[in-house]
């Protein structure tokens, strides 16, 4: 199954989808998103690397 995103931002509603999507008795579930918004944990975290 593939599951098909605009943009992605937290990623919560794709993985509620997904999960509903293999209750139901999919296979398995690929994401494709055109855009993701950047994790800001992530950012931060690449900021105060040394």
């Amino acid at each position: 199954m593939l599951l098909v995103d605009d943009v992605l931002t937290s990623g919560a509603t794709t993985e509620a989808c997904a999960r509903l999507l293999l209750a139901a008795g999919a296979a398995g579930v690929e994401v494709l998103a055109a855009a993701r918004v950047p994790d800001p944990r992530l950012e931060e975290a690449m900021l105060t690397r040394d």
